[in-house]
């Protein structure tokens, strides 16, 4: 079979999405390559494709054991014979898929970076045909990455210590200009195609919201999307407990998981949101690396996160299908502050030299800061993230809360000659709450301590919200006005723009006329923007028999004891909903149906379409 054939007998696809297919020609020519492309842009095809079609075995090095079951039981449903190799496995089951992989079973096998140079697998490896080696989340071999691991710095070891060197390739979702230069210097890469997609996910909806009440703010997104399977992030074990605690005590199908939980329940956790079993799933960072749960129909960031490396893959984990989702951050007053603190305290990668470490340090120290400006920008936020990876668009993307909210142009110069004055007053000594404290006339134990009740611009603030105060310091950062210094304190000093607004230039921002909720009107209706179909082109019919579709896919699910989204995607349930397949050429025509699944599953769903068709006769 060529190319075209396996996308089709096994994927059921027609044809490759963009960057695919050059990627894909540039592995079966011989040549490495390093493929840079969004969350739900078909990373995996551009590997498993060519390594349906080389004589020997593909190894994929995957950093997390959830990544591959999931990948392996994908394709193990679309009729490929794929395994892993982890921690998961007993001895026994361990030695078993060896001597298998031996005995050419497997075309791909999965395997953890840790376990490439033990000597069991060496003896495997030295053995045996590996046509390919491709690097999933290759930004892990970069300390500059924002997921560095250690462990991929063996790979290039393992490599050199193949009898005959394999095509190589590398992929990862997200990757900086000097995260690109690491992957290719660390892997070795020899002369690789580079395709970089872009990082434009035109699907997915951002929103920032500031609410009063974070949890009440949730609790109404959620209420208003029912049946719809989300993700909330929290930055702390603790929260997670909290707002998880909340959403089970208000009647939601919800699960937590983060470190602190046995391996046991995160395990299980993890399956019962995988298996549809939890409609929603609320974690720290530690989850979601690899879960290719392609329904997730929004994701909320309770706290904003670190940087916009972890806030774009993480967010990108909606919508995978391609269908429309949203991607929510709930910024709050504290958020800065607490993840100011994880970078200071954090001792991560104890196997590097101090100087490295503090080099580490500042560039999140950075990143932090770029991650807060986007939570204040009033710009279009996607235009905001494409600036960040090196990409430009138009500045309007109509599919943003800053796009669809009605700014106005608010002369704020009194408020930020005041605050510009007092940060001179103080002389830099200060950080922000101390400074929005004083001009807002509170009496605080640091006010008293550092009698800032003196200061001449004490008070002169008293009128103005603390919201709206911090939105005019956070103005000043981003426009150059302020600086901050690079350190757990977070002194606030002038720059050489301070005199500008100082010495009498008037000083505008744009301010929303309303703030975009997700609230109610009274009556039950969303306010804000409007809530989007599944799809264009799906009227009331076809979201029933969508319903219908997806009812059988759960109980076609619980038979084969595999995830829901493994049997059909959302996105191919709608394309049946549009097509309506009364056939099985038919059925083959529908995105995502190859012949392995075709023979599995294609007569059940015909007949319950048939069935749905029958009765609206």
């Amino acid at each position: 079979m060529d190319r075209y054939q396996v996308l089709k007998h096994y994927f059921g696809y027609d044809s490759f999405r963009p960057g695919q297919e050059s990627l894909i020609e540039g592995l079966l020519s011989g040549r490495d390559v390093l493929g840079i492309m969004p969350t739900g842009s078909g990373k995996s095809l551009c590997y498993q494709v060519p390594a349906l079609m080389f004589s020997g075995i593909t190894l994929v090095i995957s950093p997390l054991i959830s990544l591959m079951k999931d990948q392996v039981a994908a394709l193990n449903q679309a009729g490929v014979h794929a395994a892993y190799l982890n921690s998961s496995l007993t001895p026994g089951q361990y030695r078993t898929a060896l001597r298998y992989a031996k005995e050419g079973r497997y075309s791909l096998i999965y395997v953890a970076p840790e376990r490439l140079v033990t000597p069991e697998f060496l003896d495997f490896a030295l053995g045996t045909e590996i046509s390919m080696v491709a690097v999933d989340e290759a930004h892990c071999v970069s300390q500059w990455g924002q997921d560095f691991r250690p462990s991929y710095l063996k790979i290039s070891e393992f490599i050199r210590m193949l009898p005959k060197r394999p095509v190589v390739g590398a992929f990862t979702a997200t990757a900086t200009k000097e995260v690109r230069e690491d992957i290719v210097d660390f892997l070795m890469l020899q002369e690789p195609l580079v395709s970089a997609t872009g990082f434009d996910r035109p699907n997915l909806y951002f929103g920032v919201l500031s609410p009063k009440d974070k949890y009440g703010a949730l609790k109404n997104f959620i209420q208003l999307r029912p049946g719809r399977c989300g993700i909330i992030y929290c930055l702390t074990r603790k929260l997670v407990e909290e707002v998880c605690g909340k959403l089970m005590k208000d009647g939601f199908s919800v699960t937590r998981y983060h470190a602190g939980l046995s391996d046991q329940e995160r395990r299980d956790n993890q399956d019962d949101f995988i298996y549809d079993r939890a409609q929603i799933m609320v974690a720290t960072n530690a989850f979601g690396m690899g879960i290719d749960k392609s329904n997730v129909r929004w994701v909320v960031h309770y706290n904003m996160p670190k940087d916009m490396e972890s806030y774009y893959q993480e967010a990108g984990r909606a919508g995978r299908d391609g269908e429309p989702a949203e991607c929510i951050l709930l910024y709050g007053a504290q958020d800065t502050a607490l993840n100011q603190f994880l970078i200071e305290r954090g001792e991560e990668h104890p196997e590097l030299d101090s100087f490295t470490r503090d080099l580490i340090r500042e560039r999140d120290r950075e990143r932090l800061k770029k991650m807060t400006f986007y939570c204040f920008t009033r710009d279009c936020l996607r235009e905001y993230i494409l600036r960040y990876f090196g990409e430009y668009g138009s500045n309007y993307c109509g599919n943003c809360s800053n796009c669809l909210s009605q700014f106005e142009t608010v002369d704020m110069t009194d408020v930020s000659a005041a605050l510009l004055g007092c940060v001179k007053e103080c002389g830099g000594r200060y950080g922000m709450t101390v400074i929005l404290d004083t001009l807002r006339g509170a009496s605080t134990a640091k006010i008293r301590q550092y009698h800032l009740e003196n200061n001449s611009f004490y008070g002169s603030c008293s009128k103005v919200s603390v919201h709206r105060l911090r939105q005019v310091f956070q103005e000043l950062l981003i426009r150059g006005y302020l600086k901050t210094t690079e350190d757990e304190y977070r002194l606030v000093k002038l720059t050489e723009r301070s005199e500008e607004v100082l010495s009498g230039e008037r000083f505008f921002m744009k301010m929303a006329k309303e703030e975009p909720v997700f609230g109610t009107d009274g009556k039950g209706k969303e306010k804000g923007r409007k809530k989007k179909a599944l799809v264009s082109g799906m009227g009331e019919q076809e979201e029933t028999l969508f319903e219908r579709l997806r009812a059988l896919r759960a109980r076609t699910a619980r038979e084969e004891r595999v995830p829901p989204y493994l049997v059909f995607s959302d996105k191919t349930l709608v394309h049946m909903c549009l097509l309506k397949p009364q056939t099985r050429e038919d059925m083959l025509r529908v995105s995502g149906v190859g012949e392995h699944k075709l023979e599995k599953y294609g007569e059940r769903f015909l007949s319950e379409i048939r069935e749905f068709q029958k009765e609206g006769q």
